[in-house]
């Protein structure tokens, strides 16, 4: 009698102290404690019931040698625990493992087809291993749950890159109804409309994604474009000042915001960011030259312009353009009619095939015909 009861005394103190383990170490476990809760597990005696959370807790730590070896040792000794295949899987695809957790999903919708998860994960799979049926899996996600906003972004972002547009707000609308603020969606529908060209309501939804602290030299760039095409210079000049936050040595972003200034005929501003722009520039710059020629012609800095014209036609000898507007700005500098005229009649004779003839004719006739009335006017006198 004395045996037997000793016995039971013993296996429920060995029980109680069994449990106390256990709940000591999964109280460590849900406080973030995982390294000593990986040691009160160990000392768990049914160690076969303890191997998935040694594995959460070694995964959680960094070990993903160690979490994968006791997520093995969970799924021999439990082959029907479907939660310990999906992490599992989802620990192999994170340790780039590709090709088994492809096979661990596929077992898993084997068991359950109509989980939407099993078909994401496995799409993401696909899609590292460059499989084309990744879109499929993102598809058959969708289906079993149209709530489902990762899967709704894949196949949103698919039809963006193939500019199907109309698909694009399909799937964006439904993934609106039950997450509105998910700014991967928002992000989608900016750049929808911009490749739409409807530059307006591009504006307000990367202004959405802003308001959310969504902030990048992308969104940046894409919201002053939008501006610029809108003809709100002002933003424009603003949100490329932004972009250029990330990238201070963009020579193209510091010579469009240039360009801007020149519309709202800051002339000043524009001349400082092109001529900036231009010495950081290692490119042929013909187009760039004139287009600071213009400026310096808008204030009347006709000697200037001659200057950045001559380096235009150094950049590019046959470039008409740059020549013929070397002739249009001499006409303003040079007070004698003769040199005006010559400046233009050089420019016939050097590209005799030009399709600017005309224009060029235009000019010679009208300042003869000033030389001549001022020729009469000064004989009256």
């Amino acid at each position: 009698m004395r045996i037997t009861l000793f016995i039971f005394l013993t296996i429920i103190f060995k029980t109680e102290a069994q449990t106390s383990v256990l709940n000591i170490a999964d109280s460590l476990f849900q406080n973030g404690n995982y390294s000593k809760a990986i040691i009160q597990y160990k000392f768990y005696e049914n160690q076969s019931e303890v191997y998935d959370k040694i594995a959460k807790a070694c995964s959680a730590i960094g070990n993903y040698d160690e979490a994968l070896h006791y997520y093995k040792l969970s799924i021999d000794t439990h082959p029907d625990n479907a939660l310990v295949k999906y992490s599992y899987a989802r620990l192999l695809y994170r340790t780039k493992d590709f090709a088994e957790a492809k096979d661990v999903f596929n077992n898993l919708i084997e068991i359950d087809d109509s989980n939407p998860n099993y078909h994401y994960e496995l799409g993401l799979i696909l899609e590292k291993q460059k499989d084309s049926t990744a879109r499929d899996k993102f598809k058959k996600a969708f289906m079993l749950d149209n709530s489902h906003q990762k899967a709704i972004f894949k196949n949103a972002k698919y039809h963006l890159i193939k500019r199907h547009h109309d698909s694009v707000n399909y799937y964006l609308d439904i993934g609106f109804k039950s997450y509105e603020n998910n700014v991967e969606l928002i992000s989608l529908k900016a750049q929808n409309f911009y490749w739409e060209q409807e530059y307006e309501k591009a504006a307000v939804w990367f202004e959405k994604l802003i308001a959310f602290n969504e902030t990048s030299e992308f969104i940046y760039e894409k919201l002053s474009l939008c501006y610029a095409q809108i003809y709100e210079f002002e933003k424009a000049i603003k949100y490329r000042g932004l972009a250029l936050q990330y990238n201070p040595l963009d020579a193209v972003g510091i010579y469009v915001i240039g360009t801007y200034y020149e519309k709202i005929q800051d002339f000043e501003k524009a001349e400082e960011y092109i001529v900036k722009a231009l010495k950081m520039m290692d490119t042929p710059l013909n187009g760039e030259y004139r287009k600071l020629a213009t400026i310096y012609n808008q204030q009347k800095k006709y000697k200037e312009a001659l200057e950045a014209l001559k380096k235009a036609v150094k950049e590019d000898p046959k470039d008409e353009f740059s020549h013929f507007f070397i002739a249009t700005t001499k006409s303003k500098y040079y007070e004698d009619y003769d040199a005006r005229i010559k400046a233009f009649e050089d420019f016939k004779t050097k590209f005799p095939e030009s399709v600017m003839h005309g224009i060029a004719d235009q000019f010679i006739k009208r300042l003869k015909e000033e030389q001549f009335q001022n020729q009469e006017e000064t004989t009256d006198k």
